[in-house]
């Protein structure tokens, strides 16, 4: 059996485990579009495997930037579910909308990325190769800057290690530096040698995150403790503050209505 065949049995099988973890230890309740994440995943592994050989060059190619833009929505909304539920402890405190809010700073964190997430190498590609590429890109950055945003605010956050969303968010940003790193590579190999094995270590780097998940989620949660008070109040002024902002446009937009119906 070849090494690429290996990696791709081993990680199949790893995410076959992680399925099973997510729905023995109700992560799924919790966790649904990571979930369906990794149902999507496997699916997606085995699927291509089995139909690779029979594909042309143009409908692989295809079939390729359909699964690469749709695994990239996933993995957005993946940042916002984390990122949502890291505010279990507030959620009813905070005002409705709070979760558009937190969509729209995470997206508006992608946008601000995209414009130096593309690769001086791809000038000379196809206008869809260098979108898809710059796409993965800028998720996986913005993956590692998540990651990197609850690491430094666990403190604040009163989240550890042995919370889901810090362990899924560790298991996508160690990906997607392995991600960065072969990308960057890839400008540089000469070979088809160098970029096949390239290609295998970016594949083991994605057994090594699901292995990670698989220890972890065979562990029981811990139980989710409270945001320290000065975060509490930190994110209560904050929405305090949204929902002043949101109530004078509102007066504001009646008193325009209101003076428009008295002339």
């Amino acid at each position: 059996m070849s090494l690429d065949a290996i990696l791709w049995f081993s990680g199949s099988l790893a995410e076959a485990v992680v399925i099973g973890l997510l729905v023995y230890r109700r992560v799924w309740r919790t966790l649904p579009v990571f979930s369906a994440y990794s149902v999507w995943a496997l699916l997606s592994s085995v699927g291509a495997y089995a139909i690779q050989p029979s594909f042309s060059g143009s409908i692989y190619l295809t079939s390729y930037l359909v699964a690469v833009i749709g695994d990239s929505a996933l993995l957005l909304a993946i940042l916002i579910e984390l990122a949502w539920s890291v505010l279990r402890p507030v959620r009813s405190s905070l005002p409705r909308g709070a979760l558009t809010v937190v969509a729209v700073l995470i997206l508006g964190a992608g946008a601000a990325i995209w414009p130096f997430a593309a690769l001086p190498g791809l000038v000379h590609t196809s206008r869809e190769i260098h979108f898809v590429v710059q796409l993965q890109q800028t998720v996986s950055i913005l993956q590692i800057v998540f990651f990197l945003a609850l690491i430094g605010c666990s403190q604040l956050l009163s989240i550890g290690w042995r919370d889901r969303e810090l362990q899924v968010a560790t298991g996508f940003g160690f990906y997607s530096i392995v991600s960065l790193t072969v990308a960057m590579l890839h400008m540089h190999q000469t070979a088809v040698s160098q970029y096949r094995h390239l290609n295998q270590f970016l594949v083991a780097g994605y057994l090594c995150s699901l292995l990670y998940w698989v220890v972890s989620f065979s562990q029981k949660e811990a139980e989710r403790r409270e945001f320290t008070p000065q975060m509490q109040n930190f994110l209560l002024a904050v929405a305090g503050t949204a929902r002043a902002s949101r109530v004078a446009l509102t007066q504001s937009q009646e008193a325009k209505a209101q003076k428009r119906k008295e002339r």
